[in-house]
Formats: structure tokens, sequence, C-alpha cells
């Protein structure tokens, strides 16, 4: 019987090592998107503007790319920690168009006022059904568009500057090209 408990513990254990081991090369911001090398899904919804104001219908064919379209929201703390490399990263030039994901928009607006706008407009996406057409896990995620509003990548996660400057720069540049990644796969 004991052999039989410490045979058990010894498979458990090298089980263990093993999901442990091939874990390790894992990046926690990959996830494969079915929608890389594909037009950026259609949508038609309000822009986050000031309460008691107007706002206006907003469709995909407002964004210009190549640009980045940021998925985030006020109730997402990674959101808040990633909003300060949005604002650096924008101020470069960089067109950041955002999606306020599952949020209420007076919210996001006096987020917005309060900490700083890195975006070209902010589409209010109450229901989730851009993040759902897009595939969104949660937020934040950033999707990079070419110039015809193709996603070629896609980023789950906080964007800092580091990493912008060390990593994602040169996909968003090499956005301007989009003839290199139709039909890649992520």
């Amino acid at each position: 019987m004991l052999r039989a408990i410490v045979a058990g513990v010894i498979i458990a254990a090298v089980g263990f090592l093993i999901f442990l081991f091939m874990s390790l090369g894992n990046d926690s911001t990959y996830l494969p998107s079915a929608l890389k090398g594909k037009q950026l899904p259609a949508f038609s919804a309000y822009e986050v503007t000031a309460p008691g104001t107007t706002a206006r219908i907003l469709t995909d064919e407002d964004i210009q790319g190549p640009a980045l379209l940021n998925v985030w929201a006020t109730w997402c703390p990674t959101c808040e920690a990633e909003h300060e490399a949005l604002k650096e990263i924008g101020a470069t030039g960089v067109p950041i168009y955002g999606v306020d994901y599952k949020d209420n928009p007076e919210k996001a607006y006096r987020w917005l006022r309060d900490l700083g706008n890195p975006y070209i407009f902010t589409i209010a996406d109450e229901s989730g059904q851009i993040g759902l057409n897009l595939g969104v896990y949660g937020a934040p995620e950033t999707y990079f568009l070419d110039a015809n509003n193709v996603i070629v990548h896609r980023h789950v996660g906080e964007i800092s500057v580091d990493l912008w400057n060390r990593e994602l720069k040169a996909i968003y540049e090499s956005s301007f090209n989009s003839e290199n990644h139709q039909g890649e796969a992520q």
C-alpha cells in the first residue's frame, strides 16, 4: 500500500515538473487570433463623449490605419497601468483608437478627462459586441492595423514603453507594408 502511494506521488510530481517545464517557454501575451491577416470587423457604435453632448456614430471606416486599436475599460487595473505608456506612444505620432469594452461611457469619459486621452476617438462598446467580433478575451488587448485596416498583430496584456521600444514598435512599423502579413498565422 505504501509503495502505491509513493509511486503515485512520484508520478504526480514528474507530471507536474513536465507541465511546468513546458509552460516556461510560453508567452502569456500570445493568444492566437483568427483575425490576423483579415479585415477589421465592421461595426457601428457611439463615440465616448461628455455627458449631455450628442455622440457621433462611428464605424470601422472611421479608423485610419496604420494604427493601434486598444481595447480597455475603467474597471481594468491593467488598463490604468498601461495608460501612461499609451499617452507616450501616441505623443510620438502613432495613431491610437480606443474601444471602451463592457463599460459605462460616462465613466470612460471622466477617466479619459482625468488621466489624459491618448486616443483619436474612443468607441463605446457597452454590450461587448465589438470585442466579441474581435475575439477579445479581456482588457487590455491591442490590435495592430495596416493601412487597409487589416489586423497584422494582436497583443494581449499591458503595453509598456519598454516593451513598445523593444518589440512592438517594429511590428507597428512593419504594418506600413501590409503585403508582408497577408495570410500569416499567429
